[in-house]
């Protein structure tokens, strides 16, 4: 399981870092032009810059990928659950903003992998948080008999 646990970190962290870097950009010019996207892309969604998309990334992928990352660096109870969830809103991020947008392009495509291999991570680890308390509490119940 420790494996299990050593690639969920490597893809928190691949996602903080990128999501940080990529909602900074969009912040720091909402006009797109540092990553060479066009305003135009938005037309069919809501937004008339990348200002507002930029702080949601930060948020829902830049700093919940870094305090998840922390929390299972440091194995707080139930990091797993954690895990899943990021994962989980990664995909959300990325469903919604291919339906806005109208469009999928590659990096779509990585990114709906990275959340799959989250929730996977975190449900398996997950599962072995779950197996130990159980565990424990049946130690703990059979030294009592």
């Amino acid at each position: 399981m420790k494996m299990v646990r050593i690639i969920a970190l490597v893809a928190l962290a691949l996602l903080a870092i990128t999501a940080m870097w990529g909602a900074l950009l969009l912040i720091g010019d909402p006009s797109g032009h540092p990553m060479d996207i066009p305003v135009s892309v938005l037309e069919p969604s809501p937004f008339h810059s990348f200002l507002i998309p930029g702080i949601l990334l930060l948020v829902s992928s830049g700093l919940l990928g870094a305090a998840v990352f922390v929390l299972t660096v440091l194995k707080i109870r139930r990091y797993g659950w954690w895990v899943a969830v990021q994962g989980s809103v990664l995909f959300g991020w990325i469903t919604i903003e291919v339906v806005m947008l109208r469009t999928v392009v590659w990096l779509h495509y990585v990114y709906w992998g990275l959340a799959l291999v989250l929730i996977g991570c975190g449900w398996a680890l997950r599962r072995q948080g779950l197996a130990a308390e159980t565990g424990a509490f049946h130690t703990v119940s059979a030294a009592r008999r």
